[in-house]
């Protein structure tokens, strides 16, 4: 499945819009508090395990989004828009978001 930022896909016409796709992920209350605990795991202003969990967040909604899409028989899914949100009380969770449109080519 082509999956893109983009509206359209070069060389490929949209013959069918078939409508919003999404996918959720949420990171549990333990992974901002250990977040700041784990500080002295940053080398050079990053935090590779937090990147990874982030990565691994981000892929499982972009997953999820195109599992919709498959179900609906989409072939591709354009405009894709990745989101990241705090929720829960005390904003002790992180939401990640990916949304788009699924289309036939």
């Amino acid at each position: 499945m082509i999956v893109t930022t983009t509206p359209t896909i070069e060389n490929r016409p949209v013959t069918q819009y078939l409508g919003i796709v999404t996918g959720e992920t949420i990171i549990g209350a333990n992974f901002i508090k250990d977040f700041f605990a784990g500080i002295r795991d940053i080398v050079g202003g990053r935090s590779g395990s937090y990147e990874k969990v982030l990565r691994e967040a981000k892929d499982s909604a972009l997953k999820e989004m195109q599992e919709m899409a498959n179900s609906i028989g989409a072939e591709a899914i354009v405009g894709v828009d990745l989101d990241y949100e705090t929720v829960g009380k005390n904003g002790g969770m992180l939401m990640v978001t990916a949304s788009g449109t699924a289309v036939k080519l």
